[in-house]
């Protein structure tokens, strides 16, 4: 297992259209998921030590940036042939298990992730209501282990400003994670 960093945000990058599979069984695009004031792109999976360390703390962002407008969308672009723990199905169980309060979505071809350049799961994409990237940092202080109780929120106060002022922090810590695991070419 490699844990990466993704780059640092790139200021109004315009987020890229999807059209993907969520496990409600509908399809969700990027025009559906987003919030008047902005929109949080996450690609995680469900295997992910990382992910499993923030997940309980992101469902509670996620619901709270939903009343401030931000809508929240989570994408899973893993190869399933070789990480089965990721497959749809399992997707499925955890979200509802969990009672996710956005969309899980399934990126199969991978087209997605590549698009957005995403790295790692967790890898964060937090976009102003023009979609332009305003946020590519981390979720709070946690690695392979939840942070402290009392860890600074910083992708839910990076949003927050997002959502009142259009623009993200210009100081942003890169999310840290598994790398997405890519298909063979």
């Amino acid at each position: 297992m490699v844990a990466l960093n993704p780059p640092v945000c790139d200021f109004d990058q315009i987020a890229p259209d999807f059209d993907l599979p969520g496990t409600d069984g509908l399809r969700h695009t990027l025009a559906s998921c987003r919030g008047p004031n902005g929109l949080l792109v996450m690609f995680i999976c469900n295997h992910c030590p990382y992910v499993k360390a923030i997940i309980d703390r992101l469902i509670r962002d996620c619901r709270e940036l939903k009343t401030q407008g931000i809508g929240c969308v989570a994408i899973m672009s893993n190869n399933v042939s070789d990480y089965p723990e990721d497959s749809p199905a399992k997707m499925q169980q955890w979200a509802t298990e969990l009672d996710f309060p956005f969309p899980y979505l399934y990126d199969e071809s991978q087209q997605v992730a590549r698009a957005y350049g995403a790295v790692c799961t967790p890898d964060f994409f937090g976009f102003n209501a023009r979609l332009g990237l305003q946020y590519r940092g981390r979720l709070d202080a946690s690695g392979r282990k939840p942070g402290p109780p009392d860890a600074r929120r910083e992708l839910f106060e990076a949003m927050q400003t997002v959502a009142s002022g259009g623009r993200g922090p210009s100081e942003q810590i890169a999310s840290i994670g598994c790398s997405i695991k890519w298909r063979e070419e």
